[in-house]
């Protein structure tokens, strides 16, 4: 009888290979493209015309291109990066089921978890990398007096954003290891975040904020026209305590709204490629004949906001050179994560992209802009509240339901034995009052005595919210629903910062 030798289970999707083929010259050349000025004779440059020069005479920045040539080589090295390490993970335990395919808990398929380290430790190898790209014109550049000063305040700054990203992805390994609980949790972000702040505090961070029109003038006539400065106040330390919580909040929020294939994955991109648009919006790199065609003013200084120039300028093209290899990380690593998942992110990924967005918003200062792509995160939030803390029974997984016979997703519910609490029962009905959760109730039989009460709710998630509402949905759509839910929070918040924010504050809001 000839014996059947087991085939070696493999990890990940197949990598795309002619993909692959396609881009990664494309990826180099961009990369190396930015040196030649460096490696080749003057000889050879004189006669070339000058390239990536901003279009108002101020300097040159050539890592922009190499920027897109390293966003490119992530998404490359994530894609054959992901099959190469999952076997190693599975190897030290590093694996968990598929709760939401058949056998679930019990004979669920293996999945490496965790990998979101391999995706974070790529992801700051190439920023190390960079690190040169975007100060490279300054290599060979002379002045009349010598070489023209490096520019130490953002190479510090660039930096200290590494080092609070290395550090968020330490501390968001050791919580897969260790499988930390929430409340210790919290003060994590903080920890990694302290380089990040401790920089922007010793670059004089501004600690001040605009008020909307009307209300200066109503703290003045209450006699506290001593703490403004025309229309805006100077929180000084409280501002600060917003910063320490900012980093808290973009990687706990990104890490509650998980339980599906992709979906921390897919919203963590678009978080970062609205970000990445926004930071498009300050350069001066735009067509003045499409901006013409689209009826900008003063089209020739190539800018889509005419006022973004100087200081403004390099922060967001700073915010460019994280967010956009971040954003072909993410991209690399949803072809692994979608549906049917063959890899899982774990916490660590959260916490890296999280610490990623919260350090380039912080240095980049558009911190509250930052805010408003998480619009979906803070609306899950705020539903999840009761459970969070307590007002409502909390099962350690708020998965929906799979349902093995029609391969769909229903919400999953928290049940009652017995009649809840009275301020369990007030946050149920207000939240089954606006249509948040669907209660089903125990009714009496024929005992008289028997109270009528809540016997079931739905978990409070918003992935169980729009099951309520949509109905049962198969996993991969469910992602895409909420994918769309995410890009629809991000048009929302353009039309706030660039269009309702004008209006509320008056004047360009910078």
């Amino acid at each position: 009888m000839a014996s059947t030798v087991s085939q070696p289970q493999q990890y990940g999707h197949p990598p795309p290979i002619l993909l692959t083929l396609t881009i990664l010259p494309i990826s180099l050349y961009l990369i190396i493209n930015p040196l030649l000025p460096l490696l080749l004779p003057q000889s050879l440059l004189d006669n070339i015309p000058p390239k990536y020069s901003l279009q108002d005479g101020q300097s040159s920045y050539p890592a922009l291109q190499a920027s897109i040539g390293f966003s490119l080589l992530a998404f490359v090295g994530v894609v054959w990066l992901v099959p190469k390490v999952s076997e190693a993970f599975v190897s030290k335990g590093l694996k968990g089921r598929d709760l939401l395919k058949p056998g679930g808990r019990v004979s669920g398929p293996w999945i490496p978890e965790s990998l979101g380290l391999p995706c974070a430790s790529l992801y700051l190898a190439l920023m190390m990398l960079f690190i040169p790209f975007p100060f490279s014109h300054l290599f060979k550049k002379q002045t009349p007096l010598g070489p023209e000063t490096f520019p130490q305040q953002e190479l510090t700054l660039y930096l200290s954003s590494l080092l609070s990203l290395l550090t968020a992805t330490l501390l968001g390994f050791i919580d897969d290891l260790f499988d930390i609980r929430w409340r210790h949790k919290l003060p994590i972000p903080i920890v990694a975040a302290v380089p990040t702040l401790l920089v922007y505090y010793s670059v004089g961070g501004v600690t001040s904020v605009v008020l909307p029109k009307g209300i200066g003038g109503w703290l003045s006539s209450l006699g506290l026209e001593r703490w403004l400065d025309g229309n805006v106040v100077d929180l000084g330390p409280i501002y600060y305590l917003y910063l320490i919580l900012l980093p808290t909040f973009t990687t706990n929020s990104i890490n509650i709204l998980a339980g599906i294939n992709g979906v921390e994955v897919l919203q963590a991109l678009i978080i970062a490629l609205s970000v990445l648009i926004n930071d498009l919006l300050f350069l001066p790199i735009w067509s003045s004949n499409l901006l013409r065609v689209l009826g900008f003013e003063n089209p020739q200084n190539g800018r889509v906001l005419d006022w973004a120039i100087g200081e403004v300028v390099n922060r967001h093209l700073m915010s460019f050179y994280f967010m956009g290899p971040l954003v072909g990380v993410c991209l690399g690593f949803l072809w692994h994560n979608w549906y049917p998942a063959k890899a899982f992110p774990g916490d660590t990924f959260c916490y890296f992209t999280g610490m990623a967005f919260s350090a380039v918003a912080i240095q980049g200062h558009f911190s509250k802009t930052l805010i408003l792509f998480f619009i979906p995160q803070i609306f899950n939030f705020i539903l999840s509240c009761p459970q969070l803390f307590g007002l409502v029974e909390c099962p350690r997984h708020r998965l929906p339901f799979y349902d093995e016979k029609t391969n769909l997703l229903n919400p999953s519910l928290v049940t009652f034995t017995s009649p809840p609490p009275l301020r369990t029962r007030i946050v149920l009905e207000i939240l089954s009052f606006l249509r948040l959760v669907k209660l089903e109730y125990h009714d009496p039989a024929k005992d008289a005595n028997e109270r009528r009460y809540i016997k079931s709710s739905t978990n409070l998630t918003i992935i169980n919210f729009l099951l309520v509402h949509f109905g049962p949905m198969r996993e991969d759509r469910l992602c895409i629903l909420v994918g769309f839910v995410q890009v629809m929070g991000s048009v929302v918040a353009f039309g706030v910062r660039y269009k309702v924010g004008s209006w509320f504050y008056g004047g360009d809001r910078r």
